[in-house]
């Protein structure tokens, strides 16, 4: 997409992107916040966008994953800020970060398509037709790329916790 498609279909759905924004947070300032990064998140996938209309419903998903992003965030913080520790700190919040700390070590081992489709889907919350629209693959190649990056996921996340129960 050239700067000037970007200013004539993304910024003026900037209003609609504030509206919601106030919606999920609440706060004015907040949502501010959230539409800035929005834009510039789309900003920068802008030569992965098309055209074709797309660009709606990927803004509204970035915006919807950055709002309960910072939810779960402020969340944690208050938690933190009662107690000094971490929500249900009793060794399985500890064990529960180790375990995903392995996930995204597996995560980044992955081979670059798989781990783009498995973040995309599973991290950042995208619909399979917006991730077949970025990445280019057809709808088969989605299913089995993520398909295998679960699986090896899967067994990466066993084997290595095998080895240290044991």
């Amino acid at each position: 997409m050239r700067t000037d498609e970007f200013n004539n279909t993304i910024i003026p759905m900037r209003g609609e992107l504030k509206e919601l924004a106030c919606r999920l947070t609440g706060d004015a300032d907040a949502a501010e916040d959230l539409v800035q990064e929005v834009m510039l998140r789309l900003w920068n996938m802008r030569a992965s966008i098309d055209g074709e209309g797309g660009h709606r419903a990927l803004a509204f998903t970035i915006m919807r994953n950055l709002a309960n992003d910072r939810w779960r965030h402020g969340r944690y913080e208050q938690g933190r800020a009662a107690t000094g520790e971490p929500i249900g700190d009793d060794g399985t919040a500890v064990e529960a970060r180790d375990e995903a700390d392995l996930v995204r070590r597996i995560v980044e081992s992955l081979p670059d398509l798989q781990r783009m489709i498995f973040r995309m889907k599973e991290i950042e919350g995208y619909d399979s037709s917006e991730i077949m629209q970025i990445t280019g693959c057809s709808a088969e190649s989605l299913r089995k790329n993520l398909s295998r990056a679960r699986m090896r996921i899967r067994q990466e996340f066993v084997r290595l916790t095998a080895v240290h129960r044991s």
